[in-house]
């Protein structure tokens, strides 16, 4: 089994209890001893990040506990790294989005203050399903020179890391964001972190100097990253699906966050991690839904083992207080029922929230009309499924 942990202003919820596989990937309920390793397989959350604005920030502590439970199984429920915010500052180092367009959590087109908030095409001028098919024909995971016997971090072949990179400015142009770069430094330090992963087989943000093929560089790459018990490029699904994580959602909400970029991309043939915190990237985006508004792949909705019906639909923001919002949807002006949960604030914005399905499934050419109130500017947009096959 396999699992993930992500990081949080000293925030670090683990899931422990097999309930799902993926692969053989296993997650689980929240819980754990602080600070633990998630030991086994599975995403053992984000890094923790720290004040908003701060580039970077210091990675905190990530508490919550071990991830471990089953052996192989469950992942780290906690979310990227936090911060209370953006993590960090400064100008973008992403491009503008590929195919151009707004997306939800776009500049809001009621106009003035009060105005609702209205997103976008996320694809703009390119069609989402080319788009998708076109990303996702080559997935390899390319070729990892390292080993875990000799304690060499070595590297991964230039198409394993162009096509995880490929995967995350995939999902972030379909919001309507920027697409982002790596950094040459940052991938080796985040190549440093997947090979301690690797040798211990055991996730943690926090790793002792004890563990086999420690290094400071990778410790520290530990603390302000997505890290998974899947190569680099299987693991951005993962992360964008974030099964158990129902506190935070964090992985997903870094890889959509305003401030990522440049990342680093690390991974062996078994553990991958994503340096997301040190960046300088600045998007600006008002809000951001995932789903978002505009047309959107019906196999995104499944493309991990949970769905994101299961894990929740989310909105997240660095400046629109989501406490005590109120969501509905509607397909065809009949209502769908949802609940609404409010997520821990940090792991890549301020504020966020989810909702999920409640006796619905989502389906391709059904059009969802979302609308949020209770907030201090109104969110509307459209989620229109339309089926990539």
């Amino acid at each position: 089994m396999r699992r993930f942990l992500l990081a949080s202003s000293s925030v670090l919820v683990v899931a422990c209890s097999n309930v799902l596989g993926y692969d053989d990937v296993g997650f689980g309920s929240d819980g754990g001893a602080t600070g633990g390793a998630s030991g086994g397989g599975g995403a053992a959350g984000a890094p923790v990040g720290g004040s908003a604005g701060a580039s970077g920030g210091a990675a905190g502590s990530p508490t919550g506990g071990s991830g471990g439970g089953t052996s192989g199984g469950g992942t780290s429920s906690g979310g990227g790294p936090s911060g209370g915010g953006t993590s960090s500052g400064g100008t973008s180092s992403g491009g503008a989005p590929s195919g151009g367009g707004t997306s939800s959590g776009g500049a809001p087109s009621g106009g003035g203050t009060g105005g609702t908030a209205t997103g976008g095409t996320g694809g703009g001028g390119t069609s989402v399903c080319a788009r998708w098919k076109a990303d996702r024909a080559d997935m390899a995971e390319g070729t990892w020179s390292g080993s875990v016997a000799s304690c060499t971090a070595g590297d991964v072949t230039a198409n394993g890391r162009a096509n995880a990179l490929k995967m995350v400015n995939l999902y972030r142009f379909i919001v309507g964001l920027p697409q982002v770069t790596n950094s040459a430094a940052m991938d080796q330090q985040a190549q440093e972190c997947a090979l301690m992963m690797d040798a211990n087989n055991q996730l943690s943000h926090t790793p002792p100097s004890s563990w086999k093929c420690y290094t400071s560089v990778g410790a520290g790459s530990a603390g302000k990253s997505n890290i998974a018990t899947t190569p680099g490029v299987a693991a951005v699904d993962l992360y964008m699906a974030d099964p158990g994580n129902s506190t935070t959602i964090g992985h997903r909400r870094w890889i959509l966050s305003n401030s990522l970029g440049p990342i680093g991309l690390g991974t062996t043939n078994s553990y991958s991690c994503m340096q997301v915190i040190g960046g300088s990237g600045s998007a600006g985006k008002q809000w951001v839904a995932f789903p978002p508004g505009g047309e959107v792949p019906a196999q995104m909705f499944t493309a991990s083992f949970s769905s994101l019906d299961q894990t929740g639909w989310t909105i997240q923001s660095d400046s629109i207080v989501l406490a005590g919002a109120q969501v509905t949807v509607t397909d065809a002006g009949a209502s769908r029922p949802v609940t609404v949960t409010q997520l821990q604030g940090g792991y890549g914005s301020k504020y966020a929230l989810r909702f999920n399905p409640q006796g619905w499934t989502t389906q391709a050419g059904h059009t969802y009309s979302v609308s949020v109130s209770g907030t201090s500017q109104p969110i509307a947009y459209d989620v229109k499924v339309v089926s990539c096959n």
